[in-house]
């Protein structure tokens, strides 16, 4: 088995182009990998050979310059597929996940059977998986129900099992909290979904890039995730859905590609995928996010989750040596790659802009789950996130740049 200790992560940082590059005058220590990760040597030069070498639109001509730009993007979307246990036909590329969501919002209702009108999420959510569902339920006039998280920042499963009912129409939950790494169970949401008569969608953004992700496994009607949290480019995003639910469900977007036929009438839409992907792609991002998924394969997604575990387990030990530091973690076992924390006296934003000084990128801020910081009582968090490329030693520069703060600000 593939495995990942701190030697192997500083070779695999040499893949990355980026941390040649010094900010603040200092060798760079990107912890900020829940917002964006870096790009590996081989998805930044396959964009550049499409784009110099294979550039054409795709599915429209018959020279072997449009067929090969054609081949190349559909492999792309059998990558995607095989990585999650899915078919090629299954996947669908979007811009990212938010995309995704948003699709899932204004397509899935037709499929909504009479009396479901409730829609179940966690208290946990990021905005992308619930303001979709906000809006959708304005339209509809149909009913939000939050399950509840746990002291311990856990979800309350009980609760679960009380708001999911024959009244629901979809539960739709992020598998790992992006503010606070919590790893919810959605294989057990799911089968309570299903038991109900309900669909389920997961939002995969904080786990399809760090763990092996399975939807047979899970039992989802639904994934979502972004090609640019998993070593590929931005405005790539990918929606995973059930064929059948997929084939029943009304087209997001109308135009070129997605359609079999058109008359002054009316049109008939294409086949699954290009049913939802109208118009021309992002082909180069669907190439290089294919290569982002050869990579990380090569790589190993168990390997890149056990690395996380380790290094979310040396800085957790690390901190606890700074005076003043509350943290909002589940902690090893329960959570992935992600440390949220506060410094008593000083504001989160303080702390990442302090630390940017010295070199290292984290986040500072509500991490786009404003209910959720209501619900812990604060404005927001200092966020680190781990990826396969960082090491003991971007840890350790973590925490001195953390002790530098408590000087900066007397406290």
């Amino acid at each position: 088995m593939t495995t990942i200790n701190n030697s192997r992560a500083k070779e695999l940082k040499k893949d990355f182009p980026i941390f040649k590059v010094k900010m603040s005058g200092k060798p760079l220590v990107y912890l900020d990998n829940a917002a964006t990760t870096q790009k590996p040597f081989p998805v930044i030069k396959s964009i550049e050979r499409y784009y110099r070498a294979q550039n054409a639109n795709i599915h429209r001509g018959v020279y072997p310059l449009s067929e090969k730009a054609t081949e190349l993007f559909e492999q792309a979307h059998a990558k995607v597929g095989s990585l999650i246990g899915a078919k090629q036909d299954e996947i669908i590329f979007t811009r990212n996940a938010t995309e995704s969501l948003n699709l899932l919002a204004y397509s899935l209702p037709s499929l909504f059977e009479k009396g479901r009108d409730e829609i179940v999420l966690t208290e946990m959510e990021h905005h992308s998986n619930m303001v979709p569902w906000q809006q959708l339920a304005r339209r509809r006039n149909m009913k939000l129900r939050y399950i509840r998280m746990k002291d311990g920042f856990t979800l309350d499963y009980g609760d679960a099992e009380e708001k999911i009912s024959d009244k629901s129409a979809v539960v739709a939950a992020g598998h790992v909290s992006n503010a606070l790494g919590t790893v919810h169970d959605v294989k057990r949401l799911a089968a309570l979904a299903r038991a109900n008569g309900a669909f389920s969608v997961v939002d995969g953004a904080q786990s399809v890039p760090h763990q092996e992700v399975d939807v047979g496994e899970i039992g989802c009607d639904f994934l979502a995730f972004s090609g640019h949290k998993m070593a590929g480019p931005t405005g790539m995003g990918a929606l995973y859905g059930r064929k059948q639910l997929l084939e029943n469900m009304a087209p997001f977007n109308f135009g070129g590609d997605m359609i079999r036929k058109v008359s002054y009438e009316g049109a008939e839409w294409n086949e699954l995928p290009m049913k939802f992907e109208a118009g021309t792609p992002n082909i180069a991002g669907g190439i290089g996010f294919g290569v982002a998924v050869d990579y990380l394969e090569n790589t190993g997604l168990r390997a890149i989750g056990a690395w996380e575990s380790e290094l979310l387990r040396y800085a957790l030990d690390k901190i606890k040596g700074v005076k003043g530091v509350s943290l909002f973690t589940p902690g090893v076992g329960k959570s992935s790659g992600i440390l949220s924390f506060n410094i008593d006296g000083i504001h989160a934003h303080d702390v990442a802009s302090l630390l940017g000084g010295e070199g290292v990128c984290i986040r500072g801020g509500h991490h786009c789950a404003m209910p959720l910081m209501g619900k812990l009582g604060v404005a927001g968090t200092s966020r680190v996130s781990f990826y396969l490329y960082n090491t003991y030693e971007d840890v350790d520069i973590f925490i001195q740049g953390l002790r530098k703060a408590k000087k900066v600000f007397g406290v």
